[in-house]
């Protein structure tokens, strides 16, 4: 402790976490209200896009539809969001008779394209859920159709916007360690939240793309974003040896499944009645089964994956993604020709502790959403330069609600500054959201086929 020299709140990131962007938001200028549109009623739209924003936006905004497949889902939906706009089964119908100015797209992944393009055309703007799509042709459907609309696409990757991630790329813009060359990056999933994956739609790469692509597509755009650099090709290894097929016994759901005794990962839907309220009194309209079990014969995803990632500045990227670790978080460490940047996030060991109960409620903490603050830990960024016997300990403010505080931060950019400067980035469109999930497509197509891939074999960005 003696060596380190601790550096805490300091002005060096007061500009970036106040920032927003300048130019890609100026259509939200000089309006008090703007019509928006949400489709997809499922948890995180009738969360986060849905009641949130009546709730801590209504000033800003003004929902005058929603649509769902699922008539039972979107009338709970409405009920719950204590709105009075129509709601809707048939996407087009709804265009057209509510007119929204932006349409908030949180679908299954494998359909964002369809209510994308579709929002365009009817001449909305769209503000999308991540990850933008799921495959190459669909991805390059949507960047054709912004270029023949000239309609605005936001990606919403609310990482960006935390405190800790914001710092990383603060130092990293501020050349502390000289030309990064490469990085080693490591995420875990625990065994409570990584399994929600394999009982979801998620299981299924025709639905998600897999985790490479609906998960993964955060840490990529962070790659992206903290190496201020284009992806060129992509080389992968991944395999389903966990859950699925792999697992001892299984069941229809965990409601009705004999093993629920000796499962570990048996999950009690009925202790939730929000999500009763959405998804099992929904069943009969569309047949989705929220609390699917986790070792089904047909589910086709990876549960263990690793990438190496070249970018056009000659950076090299060591990743991978672990979906049944006993803690969730990751490390990220970046080398530089002058120095290093280690960090890294909810990892138990690194602060002396462990609790079982705290890694099975921290997704739970992580999704909900809070306008009050109070930072009663740190994230530590260590800044050790060559040559040099001390390093540098800089001490971040921690938020445990809303992605690490950056849910908040991402919608009061959004809806609340929409002119005020954004020198790190911050806000993302649709080269960003390309860019991040063509890296999970390019893995994919790299384990199928035994080989490096490059990105523009995919898709003209």
């Amino acid at each position: 402790m003696q060596r380190r020299n601790f550096l805490k709140s300091t002005a060096l990131f007061g500009a970036a976490l106040a920032a927003s962007q300048a130019n890609a938001f100026s259509l939200w200028k000089n309006s008090a209200q703007k019509r928006i549109a949400l489709v997809g009623t499922g948890i995180r739209g009738s969360s986060l896009w849905g009641r949130n924003l009546v709730e801590n936006y209504g000033e800003q905004v003004e929902f005058v539809g929603l649509c769902d497949i699922n008539p039972g889902r979107v009338a709970f939906v409405k009920g719950a969001m204590g709105v009075d706009c129509p709601a809707y089964t048939d996407f087009d119908k709804m265009m057209t008779e509510a007119k929204p100015e932006w349409v908030i797209v949180t679908t299954m992944d494998s359909t964002h394209d369809a209510f994308i393009i579709g929002a365009m055309e009817h001449g909305a703007n769209v503000i999308t859920e991540k990850p933008m799509t799921t495959d190459a042709e669909k991805c390059q459907a949507i960047l054709d159709a912004q270029e023949r609309t000239g309609k605005q696409v936001l990606v919403t990757f609310n990482y960006r916007h935390s405190p800790h991630n914001t710092a990383i790329k603060q130092l990293l813009h501020d050349e502390e360690v000289g030309k990064v060359t490469s990085v080693d990056f490591h995420w875990y999933l625990n065994v409570y939240h990584g399994a929600s994956y394999f009982r979801r739609w998620h299981g299924y790469v025709e639905n998600s793309g897999s985790l490479w692509v609906h998960k993964a597509t955060h840490h990529f755009d962070l790659l992206n974003w903290w190496v201020n650099a284009k992806p060129v090709a992509v080389t992968a290894f991944g395999a389903l040896e966990h859950y699925g097929k792999n697992g001892p016994f299984r069941g229809e759901s965990c409601r009705s499944c004999e093993h629920k005794a000796e499962c570990p990962y048996y999950w009690d839907i009925t202790e939730d009645e929000y999500l009763m309220n959405l998804y099992v009194d929904n069943e009969e309209y569309d047949g989705y089964i929220r609390d699917s079990c986790v070792f089904r014969e047909d589910i086709n995803i990876w549960d263990k994956m690793s990438a190496q990632i070249l970018y056009d500045n000659d950076v090299v990227v060591n990743y991978s993604l672990t979906t049944y670790s006993p803690y969730e978080g990751y490390r990220i460490a970046f080398n530089g020709h002058n120095g290093r940047i280690d960090s890294w996030e909810d990892i138990p060991y690194q602060r002396g502790e462990y609790s079982k109960d705290e890694q099975a409620a921290l997704h739970g903490a992580e999704m909900e959403f809070k306008t009050e603050e109070v930072p009663t830990e740190f994230h530590e960024v260590i800044l050790h330069k060559n040559f040099e016997r001390d390093f540098k300990s800089i001490k971040v403010p921690k938020y445990r609600y809303g992605h690490g505080g950056g849910d908040r931060r991402m919608l009061d950019y959004l809806f609340v500054n929409p002119d005020a400067a954004d020198p790190l980035g911050h806000m993302a469109g649709t080269t960003d959201g390309a860019y991040s999930v063509l890296i999970g497509i390019a893995a994919r197509k790299s384990i199928a086929e035994g080989r490096m891939v490059r990105l523009d074999e995919l898709v003209k960005v």
